[in-house]
């Protein structure tokens, strides 16, 4: 293919463009970030940098030795021993042992350990199991090791939980009593996760990670953020990281404010505001991709977010980069060729933090 870049679609399917196709849906994708979240696009000299990333023939690439940055991990140990149906790589590992062999195998910077529902709800009642495995773990590991899992105040609806779901009440006109009922599952929600939190901080937890925070709108993104400001009260010395679902909080709920701030409708520039006031020590940027569009349109796309949050920020600011997410195609196995450019850009043009 004279003259044509080997990239990717937002689902993975190989493509060649030319180096104006590429240039084209770069500008296109910061344009659009832009115009969402109004906040400056990528700039010409940016542009042209992501251009020579994307156009770096090699198959993978990576930033200059001593420039490496010290990432965090959220529930990547739980691909080894295969916790999600049709996901993971199937080996048959324990919990431990998956977390050792990402440790000192793959030379991850930290490693996590959650429940297999990866979410707070279902720990809570096998608390001191959890307490009783991560504690175990943590004498065998090195690195930060963190435990986590979404808040996913979905888990609080019928037929799961004790609340009315406002799935059903809001086609029916209920408005008033689907945010009365997000308002009782945030409630829920943020004393698991305080509960949760607090136990583990108990034997010595060396971080939290709220992952996916608002995955379930503005009310779950609300109790992350006060389970956070509570937990941070009495339990300072424990590092917490909150990530976000997407490059907006959805308005499930429409009106729920913290400190006096509407959380519907932020974008990562802002978002990060209310979770640096909440206390968090790491805030996590999540902007899905676009299976439509094209790596280079949904790269540019993530950094044009990430750019402005990390120039906003007073915390490090981290992206969450993997299936269908930060620019990564939506793949069960993201290609190397993708990921290694998604990570280069992020460093170089996004100016992402070590921890």
């Amino acid at each position: 293919m004279k003259d044509k870049i080997l990239t990717r679609m937002g689902d993975g399917e190989r493509v060649w463009l030319s180096a104006a196709e590429i240039k084209e849906d770069i500008a296109a994708g910061a344009e659009d970030a832009a115009r969402r979240a109004k906040v400056p696009p990528l700039s010409a000299e940016e542009q042209e940098q992501l251009f020579d990333i994307i156009a770096d023939p090699s198959r993978a690439v990576s930033v200059s030795p001593g420039e490496e940055l010290i990432v965090t991990d959220d529930g990547g140990t739980m691909s080894f021993y295969t916790c999600q149906d049709g996901g993971g790589v199937g080996v048959p590992l324990s919990r431990m042992q998956a977390i050792l062999v990402y440790e000192r195998a793959c030379g991850a910077d930290t490693t996590s350990m959650g429940h297999s529902d990866y979410s707070f709800k279902p720990v809570k009642p096998i608390i001191n199991f959890e307490m009783n495995e991560y504690y175990t773990t943590s004498m065998m590991t090195t690195v930060p090791f963190f435990y986590g899992a979404q808040p996913n105040m979905g888990l609080y609806y019928q037929p799961d939980g004790p609340c009315p779901n406002p799935a059903d009440l809001m086609p029916a006109g209920k408005i008033k009593e689907a945010r009365e009922a997000q308002e009782r599952a945030a409630e829920y929600l943020k004393k698991d996760l305080v509960f949760v939190g607090k136990k583990m901080a108990s034997v010595g937890c060396e971080g939290l990670n709220f992952d996916t925070s608002g995955s379930a709108g503005d009310a779950d993104f609300l109790a992350a953020l006060e389970a956070v400001r509570e937990l941070k009260q009495g339990l300072d010395h424990m590092p917490i990281i909150m990530g976000s679902a997407n490059e907006f909080v959805l308005g499930m709920h429409g009106a729920v404010t913290f400190d006096g701030q509407r959380l519907a409708g932020m974008y990562p520039h802002r978002q990060v505001k209310v979770v640096e006031a909440a206390g968090a020590d790491v805030f996590g940027v999540a902007v899905g991709t676009n299976t439509n569009e094209t790596v280079p349109w949904n790269l540019a796309r993530t950094l044009t977010y990430v750019k402005e949050t990390v120039k906003t920020a007073n915390i490090p600011v981290h992206v969450n980069v993997g299936m269908g997410v930060g620019g990564v195609p939506m793949m069960e196995s993201p290609p190397l060729d993708t990921v290694s450019r998604v990570s280069k850009a992020l460093a170089k043009i996004g100016k992402i933090d070590g921890l």
